[in-house]
């Protein structure tokens, strides 16, 4: 029998309760209402974050004077020339005529004024000097000379020679786009690459279906396939067929031609059910899962375990958790633009910082997910002038239309994500960086990368805005194991499709033994060996290095009997919005 509290409740604390749990309501439905006005972004901590700022630089009289003087100290730099070759806005020779120039010119000093003004100012965190520089570069992008008809001596010249169709032309794509969005309605085009028919064409069998993933064993295209197959995970932020596109440039084709048995999860969108679904579910029913089915159906062969951007950070906890429960059955590790140690994690940061992330939930809490559409703001935000501006510009200013194609489609392709593994992610991993400090656990147990001694390849491209390749690089920090690392050009995606024959690609590569002296990322940049073309065959080369020479003859079918095929290659998730 329970004894009586010793102190009763009155029902005084009982109203006072019941107010405090309705007005804790009333704030997470008024923040969740009010998220969706503002893109996901805290009108809170842009408050707080311009509030520090002025604070701390009314503390530098000394910085103050200079910027009061900075047309006077810099009026003459040439900015322009300096910039001219690697911003696309102002590459044409008519900027370098007048009034054109000094228009690129009175531009530059204010980038460089608001840098002098944003950036090292004594005590101000890292947190608020991100944000601050990251929004004065936001609203200078949206006021540059690029994006006015007035402007911009390209958009006259279009208008020019079109005798203004270009404009007419222009006016025409803006009413599309916005009939499109206010309908709900895709882009007209993008319809003709739905997966299966003109991208994700990699004959295979669904394997196996839960609540969460789809397994699909790939059809061999050898007599012989190498004994140890590879079961990539990829990101659930959008759809697996990045990773299997046009069969010209899928990675998944390529390596069933090279003789591997390959086993892709394909995530499913979930929906406001899946509300609860959290990291431990996505490890679970998901990694292991698919784990587990692999080992069945290829049983005594160890696996090459492939993770790519979200899927990478999820490989690498599984692996860890592997490792603490002494499973030996990987044999590798390959990660490709995914993060670990979310300590530099770039410009993404702006967008996770603890008023950001309870704003967030309270947005997600409400439908129960996040719609990658709601935070697609703050992922064009982080490259505004490729995104937004020059979009702008191209279609609504010179009337044309980028031609639509598999990699563009695929980006339109979007997904949702949980609410409570969203949460625990932005907090536990990123915010509190959690894995990386050892205080990460994984269905109920602590794990830790140094647990973690298989070989790892590691992929980051030079480019990459979501992950950056010297954040990437920290993998060398964490595993014991040893590391080849791949520095590749091109950007988060671009830079891992990257099929043999692409053009103008290029990559290094060093490898590092477990124990070796460490090197930082722009020293091994400095002395790694550099090639031409892609990358995907030094892969290829390690996994048959780290793997063995050992073939096998081809199954004649997919699956077994635990895991008899379901469905045809892309499976059902896949089509899921």
């Amino acid at each position: 029998m329970n004894a009586p509290p010793l102190f009763p409740r009155s029902p005084r604390q009982g109203r006072a309760d019941a107010i405090r749990a309705l007005g804790e309501q009333a704030d997470q439905m008024f923040q969740g209402g009010l998220s969706r006005l503002t893109l996901g972004l805290t009108p809170a901590g842009l408050t707080e974050t311009y509030i520090a700022w002025l604070a701390h630089l009314a503390l530098c009289p000394g910085r103050l004077a200079e910027l009061a003087a900075f047309g006077w100290l810099h009026g003459h730099d040439d900015f322009s020339a300096r910039e001219h070759a690697r911003d696309s806005r102002f590459r044409s020779p008519l900027w370098r005529g007048a009034p054109w120039g000094y228009y690129v010119h009175a531009f530059r000093m204010a980038e460089a004024f608001w840098d002098r003004a944003t950036l090292d100012i004594p005590g101000l965190t890292p947190t608020h000097e991100r944000g601050i520089n990251f929004t004065a570069h936001q609203i200078l992008n949206a006021i540059s000379p690029a994006n006015f008809f007035v402007s911009n001596p390209e958009i006259q010249a279009a208008a020019l020679r079109s005798c203004g169709r270009s404009l007419i032309q222009g006016a025409q794509h803006a009413y599309e786009d916005w009939r499109s969005q206010m309908n709900g309605e895709p882009r007209a085009g993008l319809d003709a690459f739905k997966p299966g028919e003109r991208v994700a064409l990699t004959p295979g069998k669904v394997v196996l279906r839960n609540d969460l993933i789809e397994l699909i064993q790939y059809d061999p295209q050898t007599p012989q396939v190498h004994k140890e197959p590879i079961l990539i995970l990829p990101a659930w932020i959008m759809k697996y067929y990045i990773l299997d596109l046009s069969p010209d440039n899928s990675l998944v084709a390529w390596l069933v031609r090279q003789g591997h048995t390959v086993f892709m999860a394909s995530w499913k969108n979930p929906d406001s059910a899946d509300r609860d679904k959290g990291m431990d579910d996505y490890v679970r029913e998901g990694a292991l899962a698919a784990l587990n089915a692999v080992s069945a159906i290829r049983p005594k062969a160890n696996i090459h375990l492939v993770g790519y951007c979200l899927g990478g950070t999820l490989a690498l906890v599984t692996a860890a958790w592997l490792a603490q429960h002494g499973d030996e059955r990987l044999r590798s590790l390959s990660l490709f633009a995914a993060q670990g140690d979310f300590t530099e994690a770039g410009e993404i940061m702006v967008f996770v910082t603890d008023s950001e992330v309870a704003y967030l939930k309270n947005m997600m809490r409400a439908q129960g997910y996040l719609d990658t559409r709601q935070m697609s703001g703050a992922f064009q935000m982080l490259r505004s002038n490729d995104s937004i501006w020059s979009h702008l510009v191209r279609d609504y200013w010179e009337g044309e239309r980028a031609e639509i194609f598999d990699l563009l489609a695929w980006n339109a392709d979007t997904t949702r994500l949980p609410y409570r593994m969203h949460s625990e992610y932005l907090e536990k991993l990123i915010l509190e960086n959690q894995f990386a400090n050892g205080h990460y656990r994984v269905l109920g147990t602590p794990v830790a990368a140094e647990t973690i001694r298989q070989p790892v390849f590691a992929v980051g491209t030079e480019s990459d805005h979501v992950a950056p390749w010297t954040s990437v690089y920290k993998i060398h920090l964490m595993v014991s194991g040893n590391v080849t690392f791949v520095l590749t050009n091109g950007g988060h995606n671009a830079g891992i499709v990257s099929e043999p024959g692409h053009p103008n690609r290029h990559y290094g590569l060093d490898s590092r033994r477990s124990g070796a002296p460490y090197l930082n990322a722009r020293d091994w940049q400095a002395q790694a060996s550099l090639h031409d073309g892609s990358w995907w065959r030094a892969w290829g080369l390690w996994l048959r290095r780290v793997g063995g020479k050992e073939m096998v003859a081809a199954p004649a079918r997919a699956g077994n009997a635990a895991f008899p095929p379901l469905d045809d290659a892309p499976g059902r998730y896949v089509l899921q919005r």
